[in-house]
């Protein structure tokens, strides 16, 4: 029975710390796995600028160059540290859930408490998907082997499935000797599965209020966090799965919120009288060394299919536009897969 919203007893503020309270499974397992590197000097930024949607931000290189030899002949020759420079942009977002007065009228009951813990879930789901989108597009990069050195595709092996070595070698092959900076792996239920038929994943508990101990959607692969989510791409023959691994700061995350989060709206005559629950958000989410590229006209908020537009992203270049950044410091990948 669906629930409503009476505006003598309903206050946004009650409504926003209840709401802080509950988990958030899937934000909190980013956040937990490092993935997510929360940047409150972004939202800050953008708060200051004209037009807080989207920012250039600069990267620092590292230092390099030859080595010269030190022999009382040769001179030494000075370079400086490289700098790269960044593009991002804020995702906003926003729902309205209604009821009729007449819901509470046939069942007097407050279901308050359960929307509440619906509305957290949905903004996870929500927040998700955005990282979902991106990944998508992101991986349509042609620059600086980014696509080709970040993807291990067993889909057409003799063994197109995941096993035991198929995410050390995933990782291997992006990052090199620097593969320990991934955290986590979002997948599809089937490959799940498949890893559960190895014995090779083991799921999370979480413990209730009444102190019993659940499975939770989290397990964990080679000490790396597993998060199964079934909206990872499929192909078209409904049996290629793409598997993404992320790393620690795998991406630039602000909160950088609306002027009215959450409010709520009466109608006293639609219906008989509803009432109404509203909410907006605006968050970035950048992969690092990744820019988003803006077209001619600017995106104001890119919708999912914009994030997952391939022309819409581009590796970070050097202040000399003449170079990318290496590859091998992004702790993004992916495994194609049957399974």
């Amino acid at each position: 029975m669906p629930g409503i919203f009476d505006n003598k007893h309903f206050n946004e503020e009650v409504f926003l710390r209840y709401s802080a309270t509950l988990p958030r499974v899937k934000q909190n397992a980013l956040l937990s796995s490092g993935v997510l590197r929360t940047r409150g000097d972004l939202a800050a930024a953008l708060a200051e600028q004209v037009g807080g949607n989207y920012i250039r931000v600069p990267m620092m290189g590292n230092i390099g160059g030859d080595v010269l030899n030190y022999d009382g002949a040769t001179d030494i020759v000075a370079s400086g540290v490289g700098t790269y420079d960044q593009g991002m942009i804020v995702v906003g977002r926003a729902k309205a859930w209604q009821e009729k007065d007449f819901a509470f009228d046939i069942t007097h009951h407050d279901f308050m408490a359960e929307i509440a813990k619906q509305t957290v879930n949905y903004w996870d789901d929500v927040d998700q998907a955005t990282v979902l989108s991106i990944l998508k597009g992101i991986f349509g990069i042609t620059a600086g082997n980014f696509a080709e050195k970040h993807t291990l595709d067993i889909s057409g092996e003799d063994t197109p499935t995941v096993s035991a070595a198929t995410l050390n070698n995933a990782i291997q092959k992006a990052a090199g000797a620097n593969k320990n900076i991934f955290t986590l792996a979002v997948m599809h239920s089937a490959v799940a599965t498949q890893l559960e038929n190895l014995q090779l994943l083991e799921y999370m508990k979480q413990t209730d209020a009444n102190g019993i101990q659940r499975p939770t959607n989290l397990a964990a692969w080679n000490g790396r966090t597993v998060l199964i989510d079934d909206d990872v791409p499929v192909g078209d023959d409904g049996e290629t799965y793409t598997t993404y691994l992320l790393g620690q700061g795998a991406f630039d995350y602000a909160d950088v919120g609306a002027k009215v989060p959450t409010e709520t709206w009466r109608d006293p005559k639609t219906a008989g009288g509803m009432d109404m629950l509203i909410q907006r958000q605006r968050k970035l989410f950048a992969p690092y060394g990744i820019s988003f590229v803006q077209p001619t006209t600017p995106i104001i908020s890119p919708t999912n299919a914009e994030l997952e537009t391939a022309a819409r992203w581009t590796l970070v270049k050097d202040a000399a536009g003449s170079g990318y950044i290496d590859h091998r410091a992004i702790p993004i990948a992916r495994i194609i897969s049957k399974g």
